[in-house]
């Protein structure tokens, strides 16, 4: 897909997720606080994939233009899968835009071309401690944060409530058990309805269901894949298809909006995805929907927070300027007005209100809970690799033809 250029009024370019990344990247120049702002400081280099894109920018433009009318950013970017093989080579161009976007599950993986924002940040008094703790954890890397967050979405349990009635079965409260979740996913099962779904992406529901224990793929900078506690957790969703046959094997071709069809065709009873398709899923199926926190052994609520931030390139001769343009589109005002118009959950506590206008209380109670106690996805530069094996290989353990032990001892020596 060919890169697209536009100028948006003010975009800020913000939406994209992206976290930030960070590393020992080389000191930009500081440009005096007279100095006449660069043009590349009002330049940012994101994922233009469709027009879904353009319309979540221009959230940003308007929200920031409310205050400054003037503010203008100019947008150069490709699709969203061409950024992550692209933004580096970009940013290494002497004409590089100052700004970009980066997800925090990219953090370690961008850490080379973004440069540390806590001194700016100091400088230019913004209070960092504002963002959701989760989010700014994960824009943080060597001990810096590299990325403004301006969205944190925690993943979320989806339920049909007309199964969950029809079955005599309370709804999930805030507190949600494994046990309970089982119970309730067997109840559902009947014929060809399953109680709920499994993807063959490691995202989709395994990692979430992992990190409601307090289990995460990544410690320290590293992949810690054979780590027993979260080999535990996933042979527990393994089994769910395996030995509960509450949920079908998926095969490895399967995409990740398998689990959501079947959701929406009424197939399946429960699934885990992510806050950003709330409101398309809500659209066709109103008030049927429910929102619950994702179970864990102990039922007490913990979410894994993927969100998106607005770094700087290291290449960037006015930090200052591209960091005062930043500033601008991470606003309590407009992260609150992006969430409602757009729908994306902000990574400002005083600003869910925003994105909760219009929306259930229990719905709201549960991203709240969910944030509060929420982690950030972290990867590693062998990732993609990861992901990749994992999808291959999950059907198996799905099926019970091998263990999460074999499995991610595979996957562990192959690219850990």
């Amino acid at each position: 897909m060919k890169s697209t250029k536009i100028v948006i009024g003010l975009l800020a370019a913000g939406l994209a997720t992206s976290l930030a990344a960070c590393g020992g990247s080389p000191a930009p120049t500081n440009s005096g606080s007279n100095a006449a702002p660069s043009a590349q400081s009002s330049q940012m280099y994101t994922w233009i994939s469709s027009e879904g894109d353009r319309a979540q920018w221009q959230s940003f433009v308007e929200g920031a233009q409310k205050k400054d009318p003037n503010f203008n950013l100019t947008l150069d970017g490709p699709s969203f899968q061409e950024y992550w093989t692209k933004v580096k080579t970009r940013m290494n161009a002497p004409d590089a835009p100052c700004i970009l976007t980066t997800q925090a599950a990219r953090a370690q993986e961008l850490k080379d071309i973004l440069i540390p924002l806590d001194d700016l940040a100091k400088e230019a008094g913004l209070d960092l401690a504002q963002y959701n703790e989760g989010m700014i954890k994960g824009m943080t890397v060597d001990g810096t944060v590299r990325a403004i967050p301006y969205d944190a979405e925690p993943m979320v349990l989806y339920y049909n409530k007309t199964m969950f009635k029809d079955a005599g079965l309370a709804e999930p409260t805030v507190n949600y058990t494994q046990a309970q979740f089982i119970s309730d996913a067997k109840a559902l099962t009947k014929g060809d309805v399953k109680g709920f779904a499994l993807a063959p992406d490691p995202g989709y529901p395994y990692l979430p269901l992992a990190f409601a224990n307090g289990n995460a793929p990544v410690k320290d900078g590293a992949l810690a894949l054979t780590d027993p506690a979260f080999v535990a957790d996933i042979q527990w969703t393994f089994d769910l298809a395996a030995k509960e046959k509450v949920a079908v094997a998926p095969n490895p071709a399967d995409t990740t909006d398998v689990p959501m069809q079947g959701f929406q065709a009424g197939k399946v009873a429960m699934i885990i995805d992510g806050p950003w398709f709330y409101t398309s899923i809500r659209e066709p199926m109103k008030d049927e929907v429910g929102v619950a926190v994702i179970p864990s052994a102990s039922g007490q609520p913990v979410g894994m927070i993927q969100g998106s931030g607005f770094g700087i390139s290291a290449k960037c001769p006015d930090p200052k300027n591209a960091f005062a343009n930043i500033m601008k589109i991470t606003t309590p005002e407009v992260v609150a007005f992006v969430g409602e118009t757009r729908g994306t959950v902000p990574s400002i506590e005083s600003a869910i209100d925003g994105w909760a206008k219009g929306k259930p209380a229990g719905d709201v109670e549960v991203m709240k809970a969910l944030l509060a106690q929420g982690q950030p996805l972290v990867t590693t530069p062998t990732w993609n690799q990861f992901v990749t094996q994992f999808t291959q290989y999950s059907s198996d353990g799905t099926r019970g033809n091998k263990t999460a032990a074999e499995i991610l001892d595979t996957i562990q020596k192959s690219v850990g």
